[in-house]
């Protein structure tokens, strides 16, 4: 399933914006704009365009579980869920956040040898998947073990 394109950072802060409204959820956003502020100036690395303004945000959603979405000049985005760190695509950013709030998250717990794994499954796309150490396993993470 293709996702709308999300062309800017601030399209995405909308798209964002949007999704955690319709989960009844509050965003914070702090954006650093410019070449002085944003990561890709510190590379000196250049925007998508000739002459564009490096644009980054920061997104803090209220509510459990914790949950922030940082989003990067060339279509990159970290989304950290419960102090787990996902790269998603920036397109893809509204899809996952709401699989997490409709509940297309699960921990995958293996006893040998052991691990957990958080797997959350976005329709139309290969699940995303990141390592849990049992020091992570939250009480939201916990109740979402199979």
């Amino acid at each position: 399933m293709s996702h709308p394109p999300l062309p800017s950072t601030q399209s995405a802060v909308f798209a964002v914006e949007a999704m955690a409204a319709r989960h009844g959820r509050e965003v914070r956003a702090s954006h650093d704009i410019g070449r002085d502020q944003t990561f890709a100036g510190l590379v000196g690395a250049d925007g998508p365009e000739l002459g564009a303004v490096p644009h980054e945000a920061l997104l803090e959603i209220a509510g459990h579980p914790e949950i922030t979405v940082r989003l990067f000049v060339h279509d990159e985005a970290v989304v950290t869920l419960d102090g787990i760190a996902f790269d998603v695509p920036r397109d893809s950013v509204p899809a996952f956040l709401n699989s997490v709030w409709t509940g297309l998250v699960h921990v995958r717990q293996r006893t040998f040898p052991p691990s957990c794994t958080l797997i959350v499954t976005v329709p139309g796309e290969p699940g995303y998947r990141e390592a849990v150490t049992y020091h992570h396993l939250s009480p939201w993470l916990a109740g979402k073990t199979r």
